[in-house]
């Protein structure tokens, strides 16, 4: 756990329900948290019950607009958080400084973090162990829209410098993505990223009908 992270739930006070039954030790995991409905309200109820999350900054972009007072200049940034373990999140912040955006980017995505369903689905490879995906999936953001396709193992990541991070921190190792679209727009392909990643536990598979 990050220093800045464990400050904060050092000096956190719950606001909410779900905050206050991550505190108590009623909720212990993101899937009893997921299983039961709720949804992450405080980021520190991320830091509570995934420790290890690890931060990386996807992009930092200049946004000016115009005011009564005139130009108005603040910074972007979107910034993905991951266990490396079937875990990740997503999340952008804009303010006047880097460092204030990119923290609030970072604050943001452990609102968003979400489940990977990790398997092995290439007809190459059949070993069985969760190192690419189960299934192919699809995301969309914007124009952009990626395939991700399972891989055998020892493949990599053949993706984009974008598309490798986010599957890093995902805890995908072996994968093929197929990207359409303007992908230079890099907001909208990491979150077209995320979408995909996303679907993998929405999809109902022969292992959830029992």
């Amino acid at each position: 756990m990050s220093t800045s992270a464990k400050e904060r739930l050092e000096s956190w006070t719950p606001r909410t329900r779900v905050g206050r039954l991550v505190f108590e030790g009623k909720i212990t995991s993101l899937e009893e948290l997921f299983a039961e409905g709720y949804r992450i309200a405080e980021p520190e109820i991320a830091d509570a019950l995934v420790p290890d999350l690890k931060e990386e900054v996807i992009t930092i972009n200049l946004v000016q607009r115009q005011t009564d007072a005139g130009e108005k200049t603040r910074f972007r940034a979107v910034v993905a958080v991951g266990n490396e373990d079937g875990v990740i999140g997503l999340g952008s912040g804009k303010a006047r400084h880097i460092r204030v955006a990119i923290d609030k980017a970072a604050l943001d995505a452990r609102k968003n973090l979400v489940l990977v369903r990790r398997g092995c689905g290439s007809w190459e490879c059949g070993c069985g162990r969760p190192h690419s995906l189960p299934f192919r999936v699809e995301g969309k953001c914007g124009a952009v829209r990626v395939v991700l396709l399972p891989g055998p193992r020892g493949l990599g990541l053949v993706a984009g410098e974008t598309g490798k991070v986010i599957l890093r921190l995902a805890g995908i190792k072996d994968c093929w993505v197929r990207a359409y679209g303007p992908t230079r727009t890099v907001p909208s392909y990491a979150y077209a990223m995320f979408d995909a990643l996303k679907k993998t536990y929405e999809m109902v598979i022969p292992e959830d009908w029992a």
